[in-house]
Formats: C-alpha cells, sequence, structure tokens
C-alpha cells in the first residue's frame, strides 16, 4: 500500500514538472518566431539600426507582457476550478461520507487493486486525510500544491524574453552585410533546439519537430522580409 501511495505523487510532480518544461521551451519559441519575424520584416525596409533595436524591443516587450497576462488568466482560471471542485468534494464528503467511500474504492479498484484491497486502502486513506485522498485519486489535485498564476506568469514572460533576445541581438550587433544572414542562421538554430527540446519532453521522434520548427521560423521570416522589402520600395 505505501509503495502505490509513494509512486502517484510522484508521477503527478514528475508530469507537472515536464508541463512546465515543456511550456518554458514553447514560450521561448514564440519568443524566437515573433520577434525574428518582426526584425526580419523591418530589415526588408531598412537598415538603420536604431529602427531595428526600437521594432525588436518594442515586439518583444509587448510579445512578452501579453504571454504573461494571457498564462496569467489562464492558469487564474484553473486554480478558480480546482478550488471549486475542492469545495465540492469537501461537502460531498460532509452530506454524504458513505457514498463517497463507496466510490474511492470504486477508483482504487479501477486502478487494478482487488475489491477487498481496496476498500482497506479506500478505509485507510479517508482515515487519514479523506479530502486529499479524493483530490488526488478522483480529481488529480494536490490541495497543497495548486498552481499558481503568478508562477506561470514569470515563467512565460522570462521565456519569451529569452527567446526573444536573440534575434534581436542577431540583427543589431554585426555589421549592416552581415545583419540578415546572421540572424536567419541564428533563428534556424534556435528553432531546431527548441523543437528537439519539446520533442523529447514529449518523448515524440525529434527529426520531424525539427523541420517543422525550422519550416515555420523559416516562412515567418520569408513572409515578413517580403513585406518589409515591398514597404520599403514604395516608401510606405
Amino acid at each position: 500500500m505505501s509503495d502505490t501511495q509513494g509512486y502517484e505523487p510522484h508521477h503527478e510532480d514528475l508530469g507537472s514538472r515536464l508541463n512546465w518544461l515543456r511550456a518554458g521551451v514553447l514560450g521561448a519559441n514564440d519568443g524566437i518566431v515573433s520577434t525574428a519575424g518582426i526584425v526580419v520584416g523591418v530589415a526588408g525596409a531598412t537598415d538603420d539600426r536604431a529602427t531595428l533595436l526600437t521594432a525588436g524591443l518594442a515586439g518583444l516587450l509587448a510579445g512578452s507582457m501579453s504571454m504573461a497576462a494571457g498564462e496569467y488568466v489562464s492558469v487564474s482560471t484553473q486554480r478558480d476550478a480546482e478550488k471549486a471542485a475542492l469545495a465540492l468534494e469537501k461537502r460531498e464528503l460532509r452530506e454524504q461520507p458513505e457514498e463517497e467511500l463507496d466510490e474511492l474504492t470504486q477508483l482504487l479498484q479501477s486502478r487494478g487493486l482487488t475489491p477487498e484491497l481496496a476498500r482497506e486502502a479506500a478505509e485507510q486513506l479517508t482515515e487519514r486525510d479523506a479530502l486529499r485522498a479524493h483530490a488526488r485519486v478522483e480529481l488529480g489535485i494536490d490541495p497543497d500544491e495548486l498552481t499558481n498564476p503568478w508562477h506561470a506568469a514569470w515563467a512565460s514572460f522570462a521565456a519569451f524574453t529569452v527567446g526573444a533576445l536573440l534575434p534581436l541581438l542577431a540583427i543589431i550587433l554585426p555589421p549592416q552585410s552581415w545583419r540578415l544572414p546572421v540572424t536567419v542562421v541564428s533563428v534556424l538554430l534556435a528553432l531546431a533546439f527548441t523543437g528537439w527540446g519539446s520533442a523529447r519532453l514529449g518523448a515524440a521522434p525529434p527529426r520531424p519537430a525539427v523541420w517543422r520548427n525550422m519550416a515555420g521560423g523559416a516562412l515567418a521570416m520569408a513572409v515578413t522580409y517580403l513585406a518589409g522589402t515591398l514597404l520599403g520600395a514604395v516608401g510606405v
């Protein structure tokens, strides 16, 4: 019994960490692609370093703040849902304890325990902490580790910012004739890395993810560069 109890929280904690890592990789990927699209597009219209820096910084700040705000709202909604589910479970445990005990027994039995062992485990878990037992087994929630919207917001902000810094620095630091090729190569290499990382975290084959990521980034830069070149040619 102790082995079963020890395994499940560990599994859930590992899954939660992988989700955070995956979110960080995807946030960095968004920062790379969106900022690269902006600076490469502007580079198609002008080679002025100050203009490129202004456009890149504006894209970095706007994107990182948008990511942080979106993640805060999303995770706040998830946290509210978790609190509501825990409140409902607490009320059900108070009003119909026998039915809840039967439900916990059935849930444990569905996970492979024999009926007798499932009943015994359900009774012991209920005596120890009924709400925690139902939260973990029935809802998949740890009452002591509810999602934190501020942590999610700051993580998204940081991941996007780190990703966005690469194309921004690549477009403003090299000499004028090297800016575009250095940026394109740097961005494609970074996208190859984030594609590989997201695939590894998801236990998927890395090669398709790498090629999809690089193709998407290359297409975004090509489209924005073409748009910038056309707008620059007509003097817009």
